[in-house]
């Protein structure tokens, strides 16, 4: 459920989810997570309420880089990203400043924490990552692990329409194209321009 209370602190804009109930910072911040909740309910591999150990079952017998994305059970923070890695399943929250979205990453990286307006973004980022040099790792249990992102763990088979969209974002390069279509059909691409 997901309620919005326009008061005249910015305090007063609120989200309310399966663990959580989520207090924002500014009306711009509160849209933010409410454009990527509404994405992430049409990925396919949101898992809505669950716990860590929930997630390790789930994961445990796919191949390491198998990832899901659910609600966090830890009340500041929204969103988990759960990965198989080689040592088992290791949670990531994902954190949540005024204007965009990072993960909790190992503190001795080197490379600049990538920061994105929306989780899946942020997951196709590091998906892309598999294919450069760039290698970011987390620390779970004393253990610094890198970080690899393959494939996410469907909870359920996307319809045709939104296997279409997702196929078009990938391999399609329409942007300059994009005028000439319907503006139906801008508008759904637009509302989830990734390609997971």
């Amino acid at each position: 459920m997901v309620t919005y209370s326009k008061t005249d602190s910015a305090a007063g804009n609120c989200l309310s989810m399966g663990y959580n109930y989520k207090t924002f910072v500014s009306e711009e911040q509160y849209f933010m997570v409410l454009k990527t909740l509404q994405r992430l309910r049409e990925c396919d591999f949101f898992w809505s309420t669950m716990t860590g150990k929930q997630a390790s079952v789930l994961l445990s017998p796919h191949m390491p880089g198998t990832f899901l994305v659910r609600e966090s059970s830890d009340n500041q923070h929204l969103f988990t990203l759960s990965v198989k890695t080689q040592t088992g399943t290791k949670n990531l929250r994902i954190q949540c400043d005024e204007k965009s979205f990072f993960l909790q990453t190992d503190p001795k990286n080197v490379e600049h924490v990538p920061h994105f307006d929306c989780v899946l973004k942020l997951i196709n980022y590091y998906i892309r990552q598999r294919n450069s040099s760039t290698v970011y790792y987390i620390r779970a249990g004393g253990e610094r692990i890198p970080l690899e992102l393959i494939k996410p763990l469907y909870l359920s088979m996307s319809s045709l329409q939104h296997l279409c969209r997702k196929k078009i974002n990938k391999d399609l390069d329409i942007s300059s194209q994009r005028d000439q279509l319907p503006s139906t059909v801008q508008d759904y691409l637009n509302k989830y321009d990734v390609d997971i």
